[in-house]
């Protein structure tokens, strides 16, 4: 079984081809998975502008998608171009710059050997969605294949399947997704049957750390920044005291807010002098704090979850579980806690977003191939049993 995946739910424009292989336990190999990133085009904003990513989704597409066919050696010339239908056009009509594109590329090449296409339907922002799924709906009627719609939060989590050494999953398991736009806490009871326990009132982890970054002055995105900056930190080394919240850690359910901690940030930093607002050790120190108010939320509330579930697996996704204190800090507490509970992160490069994760949790999928017609994106899409 061999699938073609696109992702275009928020600024990074991925295409890939997943092959399972044949043998008892659950594996993939990655033919390709290419990723174009926007983040140069978005620093300016300090975040994601839904209109700008949406223009850049159309331009990239198509070369992205040649470099994940020729990556896979699935790219073939035809002797003879074939007849573009009308229905793409059709397809196409809302994405000009993609259908003239597609147009020059599409009709010239041989359909590759894949046996159906996956795409991103949501949650995330509906204008790229839209831009992803309309070529994959394109995609599908030209080369007459189904459709499999893929779930952005499961596609987080099954990004697991794609180390070397993954066993799959244990169930029942405790899954914790944290991204730019998204933290959550789920109840996996088997592949497909889910219950939400918890997610972030206001702001996501990931995003809480850019506008941490975006108030102290550093760059987007601003994750990598801020553990960069804490990294550097030593105890001992500043003047300055700093002590955050840590936001709902003890409230009686599996909710998170980091609003409040960014807030908390923003008036210790105001509170300095411009000289300390300056000083490389207040920064390193305030980015080490906020991370690690972060950390300890994160950890807490996964534990009390796993520990009130009698779960067998912890199992981590999303761009923030990149963070290395993040995943240091969690492997050690699992293990003081519970020595025999196995626990699952991607490797980094998989952690945040890409086609290769899209087209493994399509695997667990094949019987909702659908219609190119009947796919639409969801921006609010729950992950639901």
């Amino acid at each position: 079984m061999k699938v073609l995946a696109i992702e275009t739910s928020c600024d990074d424009t991925s295409v890939a081809l997943i092959k399972a292989r044949k043998n008892k336990r659950a594996s993939f190999d990655i033919l390709s998975n290419i990723i174009s990133s926007q983040i140069e085009i978005h620093k300016k904003w300090g975040g994601v502008y839904p209109t700008l990513a949406k223009r850049e989704h159309q331009k990239n597409l198509i070369p992205v998608l040649e470099k994940a066919l020729k990556r896979a050696n699935e790219f073939k010339v035809l002797k003879k171009p074939k007849l573009q239908s009308k229905t793409v056009q059709k397809i196409l009509e809302r994405e000009p710059d993609l259908l003239e594109d597609y147009q020059k590329l599409i009709p010239k090449i041989q359909k590759p050997k894949i046996d159906a296409i996956a795409t991103t339907i949501g949650p995330g922002l509906e204008p790229c969605l839209w831009v992803g799924i309309n070529f994959a709906r394109a995609l599908a009627c030209s080369w007459n294949l189904p459709l499999i719609p893929v779930n952005h939060i499961e596609a987080h989590i099954y990004a697991n399947y794609l180390t070397e050494e993954s066993e799959g999953f244990i169930f029942p398991a405790i899954s914790l997704i944290v991204s730019g736009g998204h933290t959550q806490l789920i109840l996996m009871e088997n592949h497909g049957k889910y219950s939400l326990l918890g997610e972030t009132r206001d702001d996501a982890a990931g995003e809480c750390l850019d506008k941490i970054a975006r108030i102290l002055g550093l760059d987007y995105p601003g994750g990598p920044i801020i553990e960069e900056k804490a990294l550097k930190f030593k105890k001992g080394g500043s003047k300055t005291q700093v002590d955050l919240p840590r936001p709902m850690i003890h409230s009686k359910d599996y909710d998170f807010s980091f609003s409040g901690l960014k807030t908390a940030v923003l008036y210790d930093y105001k509170k300095r002098s411009s000289k300390i607002r300056k000083s490389k050790n207040y920064i390193r120190q305030i980015a080490h704090e906020s991370q690690q108010a972060i950390i300890d939320v994160l950890i807490y509330k996964t534990i009390k979850a796993a520990k009130n579930y009698r779960v067998k697996s912890i199992i981590l996704g999303g761009g923030v579980v990149a963070n290395n204190e993040l995943r240091k800090q969690f492997k050690e507490q699992v293990k003081n806690e519970f020595p025999n509970l196995e626990i699952q992160m991607p490797s980094p490069n998989f952690c945040t977003d890409n086609a290769a994760m899209t087209a493994v949790t399509s695997h667990f999928h094949l019987k909702e191939r659908k219609e190119w017609k009947n796919i639409k994106a969801k921006a609010n899409l729950k992950l639901t049993k």
